[in-house]
């Protein structure tokens, strides 16, 4: 498995090399670049732009496996409006446009949010659809999508989950499963085996339910929390993964930032066996 670490981990100040050679130096092989609305990768940015951290990746020693973007939440690529739609939709090209560009395999994405104003049984479909059609343009570039459960009121169950995926029917559309996120209402090593080889893609985070369930506060530091490290480990090998394995810490600690990257690469060290 590739060790990788997220760039939402770091602190909001440092450049996108600065976090590359602090994931170096803490012993991660991967960083999980993202897509923002601001800084230095952006809607804006071009593929031949994106070769200078290529090239820097490369310098310092890191693989750029996988890719996301947290501008779905705002422009979800299914939604009651088909303009909001539209964009969501482009942001999902732009993600695979710059993932090819740096040789990424997975384009983490949020595919909707259920709401009062978009029920649950309207999203399935327009997720069925809509990825049907991403899912054939990112065959072009063969490059995954990987849809995840957020927190945003839909594939609340593993069932469902691979459901969709199998009705979705490409090739280019899987899974990017968090094992912190499923905590509050499942359990990560069953969700891992029904899923089986629809992952291509793995988040590492963890969730203490004592906090609360259903609040971000809950997210606490790897090994500090609920997730049963030992059977998600037993779950991923069953099922044969030897994907990224991306750390995803946030927010950063407000003070000595830097030391979150560190305590998250050893209990990763733990996590793995290594």
């Amino acid at each position: 498995m590739i060790k990788s670490i997220s760039f939402w981990s770091f602190e909001n100040e440092l450049s996108v090399e600065d976090r590359m050679k602090m994931a170096k130096k803490y012993g991660f092989e991967g960083i999980e670049l993202t897509l923002e609305g601001e800084g230095e990768i952006t809607s804006d940015v071009t593929a031949d732009d994106m070769q200078k951290y290529v090239d820097m990746a490369e310098e310092i020693g890191l693989k750029l496996p996988t890719l996301a973007t947290g501008l779905g939440w705002g422009l979800p690529a299914c939604g009651p409006d088909p303009d909001i739609a539209k964009q969501g939709q482009d942001v999902i090209r732009k993600c695979l446009e710059l993932a090819d560009a740096i040789g990424a395999e997975t384009v983490l994405v949020v595919p909707c949010t259920v709401t009062a104003d978009y029920p649950y049984d309207r999203a399935y479909d327009d997720v069925v659809e809509t990825f049907q059609m991403l899912g054939d343009e990112a065959a072009e570039v063969g490059i995954y999508l990987g849809l995840e459960y957020v927190w945003n009121k839909f594939l609340l169950s593993p069932l469902e989950f691979a459901r969709i995926i199998d009705e979705i029917d490409r090739e280019y559309v899987a899974a990017y499963f968090d094992v912190g996120n499923v905590i509050p209402t499942g359990f990560p090593d069953q969700w891992i085996r029904i899923l089986g080889d629809r992952i291509k893609a793995v988040h590492f985070k963890d969730f203490r339910e004592s906090i609360g369930t259903g609040t971000f506060d809950g997210f606490v530091d790897l090994l500090e929390g609920d997730v049963p490290w030992g059977p998600v480990m037993d779950a991923l090998g069953e099922i044969g993964y030897d994907g990224p394995v991306t750390a995803e810490m946030m927010p950063p600690y407000p003070y000595h930032a830097e030391r979150l990257i560190e305590a998250t690469s050893r209990s990763m060290d733990a996590i793995l066996g290594r």
